[in-house]
């Protein structure tokens, strides 16, 4: 919350009628995406994932998601170009950039491998961690201005 907050600004004092998508902040032009160095690598990337998860778990949900995505301006030609130049980095960097701030963060995921609960199969925990000294210490410095 406090990485959007430094990136958007301030949450809005009145929520808005739709909840907030953090799958389509990050890919629309009025979300994450212009501070966002390495957009069309990420979005390359993160949307073929929900492509491939669109594909391998059936739910209209997820289907409904990647429509959503697909629609917005530029997303669907990211489909139709090969992948970045591929790196030998063993992740996809996030590279933040405001004014004169830049932060590079990776992310992990983390599922449960073995449910008990059908419920609990699609709970999905991301966290995101810097990957140089300057991010770790401007999170750092966010975390006790608070």
């Amino acid at each position: 919350m406090r990485l959007t907050e430094f990136l958007l600004g301030p949450a809005q004092a009145e929520p808005s009628a739709e909840p907030v998508n953090l799958a389509v902040a990050l890919m629309s032009s009025e979300g994450l995406r212009p501070y966002l160095a390495n957009w069309e690598e990420v979005a390359h990337y993160f949307l073929r994932g929900v492509q491939a998860d669109a594909q391998s778990d059936g739910a209209p949900e997820t289907l409904a998601l990647l429509h959503r995505l697909l629609a917005l301006p530029d997303v669907a030609a990211l489909i139709e170009r090969p992948p970045p130049a591929e790196t030998q980095a063993p992740v996809v960097p996030m590279h933040f950039q405001r004014g004169e701030t830049s932060l590079t963060l990776f992310t992990t995921l983390a599922t449960l491998g073995t449910p008990r609960d059908v419920t609990l199969q699609e709970v999905r925990v991301e966290c995101l961690f810097p990957m140089d000294d300057a991010t770790a210490t401007h999170f750092r410095e966010m975390a006790v201005d608070r």
